[in-house]
């Protein structure tokens, strides 16, 4: 009960304090995809410099787990390659499965892990890692969908 209450704070402080949220001026991938199911919506900006994700900014709105995802993804994909960036997202995707899965120095992330257990939640969870994937793959890098 104790871990469920530590990862409910970080998806909280995500929520209510989110990293990264904003928009880029100029020059960015942007990809927009909302959930009818629940109303949730995110706008994602990637700033890719060299093949890697130099910036990434979100805005949009939605529940807290929505929205404390989209915080904690563009805060884990800065300086990532977009292969990396793209081994994330399906990483994040695995973790949603109930797969074991590690985030090495962003355990930000696993408080998400808990969100497997209510399947109507999952794709608010996968929102903002959606639109990263789409990002990646609109540079030419990652995996086409349906993979």
């Amino acid at each position: 009960m104790q871990l469920d209450d530590l990862y409910r704070r970080v998806i909280m402080d995500h929520y209510k304090n989110p990293r990264n949220r904003g928009t880029i001026d100029e020059g960015s991938v942007t990809v927009n995809l909302n959930n009818p199911t629940c109303g949730d919506r995110i706008s994602l900006q990637l700033q890719v410099e060299d093949g890697k994700v130099s910036d990434a900014r979100f805005t949009g709105e939605g529940c807290s787990i929505s929205m404390s995802s989209a915080s904690m993804m563009t805060e884990a994909v800065k300086g990532r390659t977009l292969d990396d960036a793209y081994a994330m997202a399906e990483k994040f995707s695995a973790l949603m499965k109930g797969e074991p899965v590690e985030f090495d120095e962003l355990e930000d992330i696993e408080a998400l892990s808990g969100v497997n257990k209510f399947p109507a939640r999952i794709k608010c969870a996968t929102l903002a890692w959606n639109a990263l994937r789409k990002g990646v793959e609109s540079q030419g890098q990652g995996k086409p969908e349906g993979h």
